[in-house]
């Protein structure tokens, strides 16, 4: 039983869980309600912490389903808390696999860049900024899907000619030779630095529009703004975040420090070129068609999330409906592969729902909440800010937002706060929860998503791994917010 328990995972990682599983039932009736529902959030995050070792739906499923059987929160109250967010579900189901079968354009556009932008800094702020934008303008996830099918399949081409006898550089060396030991590793630290740069930018353009993530849309309709409206009152804090967050992307790869700065290796680079250039003589006629039906499903894509014609989860099987059809794809098992990707992420996520519907069940964040409102009106966007950001740092940061700007508008009917109050602390909810949160997986939906895909153990992306390459960006990013709500508002 022991050996087939959590599988191939560490044995001293299965009696740590088998120790919480025990453990909690005794806090419930010694401790209480409030300290064991903060022991469950640290034992889910340690979960997720060890991604690598063991997916994290089967180790924080099992607390997820203790907590219901200890009735910490209830299956109602869960299904509450993924109704609400069933757009970000709907999303993962269609969205990712409509990606999927995209592949082969993006890597046809992305190895072009990858090769002719030499410059290393050049190429980080690139994929930072792209990433920002998009995220403005799109969404984050969607966002992130992208970024990981480029990695993957950038690392399936290295790993492809890694695995073959061929000499596309022709120095009369096996390619596989010249492409192991150190030179793999430099390339995983290359695609490794990247990807969090392309991450972060997510969290930087996310935060400046209504609809770049999910609580921004909660808030606009809180206070009633349009796109415009959400865009001109964040500015002057987001604005200078943006810039801050391109000035640290130069830092950190010029000075190397963090875990970032490794660059494209010479042998893989002359060799990738070399096998980019073979494959572009050798496409097929149908391969060509391939690439244009997915050119003008791109383009489907951008307007469609762009002006919000449908529920991204609709687009993204609209747009897996036009490729597959287009490009003959009609059978049962092509189409399955596309979905392999992100339906364990979507078991986790709605995993992680019980845990917020614990912690909205055990009222854990309103203590803070209280304190916050009774303080000065010139303190409180500040204090909600810093508030907001810890909370996010440990929670998912839609709920963290859901729940304050719920409180925040229920004293704003009764009386206790201006209209101009009111709209300080919805910049300084929106602000605290989408910046500070990039500190760990669990803040963000698109982090967790990284570090739980395909793509995490190929290039050796542990959650300490990318809260350490998180760190420089956390704190310049929580230093400049803090300074705009503080001297802006």
């Amino acid at each position: 039983m022991l050996k087939n328990f959590l599988g191939s995972s560490p044995v001293w990682f299965k009696y740590t869980i088998v120790f919480f599983l025990i453990f909690n039932v005794f806090s419930l009736y010694i401790l209480g309600p409030t300290v064991t529902a903060w022991l469950f959030i640290a034992e889910f995050i340690f979960t997720l912490a060890m991604a690598l070792k063991c997916y994290p739906l089967q180790s924080g499923g099992l607390l997820a389903i203790e907590i219901l059987i200890l009735r910490l929160t209830s299956p109602e109250a869960a299904k509450v808390e993924v109704i609400q967010n069933f757009e970000v579900i709907f999303l993962l189901m269609f969205m990712v696999a409509g990606i999927y079968f995209m592949k082969p354009l993006l890597m046809y556009i992305f190895s072009k860049v990858f090769i002719k932008v030499k410059s290393k800094v050049m190429l980080s702020l690139l994929f930072l900024t792209m990433a920002a934008v998009l995220s403005a303008f799109l969404d984050a996830l969607t966002v992130t899907a992208v970024l990981i099918g480029v990695a993957v399949g950038f690392y399936g081409i290295y790993h492809k000619i890694l695995s073959t006898d061929t000499d596309y550089n022709e120095s009369g060396i096996l390619d596989r030779k010249e492409l192991g030991g150190e030179t793999l590793e430099q390339f995983r630290a290359f695609l490794r630095s990247l990807i969090m740069h392309g991450v972060v930018g997510t969290a930087l353009g996310g935060v400046c529009t209504i609809v770049g993530e999910p609580q921004n849309l909660l808030i606009g309709e809180k206070l009633g703004w349009d796109f415009v409206d959400f865009f001109l009152h964040m500015a002057p804090i987001t604005l200078p975040v943006l810039v801050a967050g391109m000035i640290t992307t130069v830092v950190l790869e010029t000075t190397k420090i963090f875990g970032f700065g490794s660059k494209l290796p010479k042998p893989a680079r002359t060799i990738i070129e070399n096998y980019t250039l073979k494959q572009d003589r050798t496409r097929t006629a149908s391969q060509k068609y391939g690439l244009l039906v997915q050119a003008i499903s791109a383009v489907f894509l951008i307007l469609g999330l762009a002006f919000h014609i449908a529920p991204v989860g609709f687009i993204g099987l609209g747009l897996i409906v036009i490729q597959t059809a287009f490009m003959g794809i009609v059978e049962e098992h092509s189409l399955g592969k596309a979905f392999e990707e992100a339906l364990p992420f979507t078991g986790l996520i709605v995993v992680f729902f019980v845990i917020v519907a614990m912690i909205h069940e055990q009222h854990l964040f309103n203590p803070i909440i209280d304190w916050a409102l009774s303080l000065e009106p010139d303190h409180q966007p500040a204090v909600f800010y810093v508030a907001n950001g810890v909370l996010s740092m440990i929670s998912d940061n839609v709920f963290v937002a859901t729940v304050y700007i719920g409180e925040v508008k229920s004293a704003f009917d009764a009386g206790d706060i201006s209209a101009d109050q009111f709209r300080r602390l919805a910049i300084a909810i929106n602000t605290g929860t989408n910046l500070p949160s990039v500190a760990t997986p669990n803040g963000q939906a698109a982090f967790l998503f990284l570090l739980t895909s395909s793509l995490a153990p190929l290039i050796n992306l542990s959650y300490g791994k990318m809260a350490k390459m998180a760190l420089p960006y956390t704190i310049v990013l929580s230093i400049v917010g803090y300074l705009g709500v503080l001297f802006f508002l």
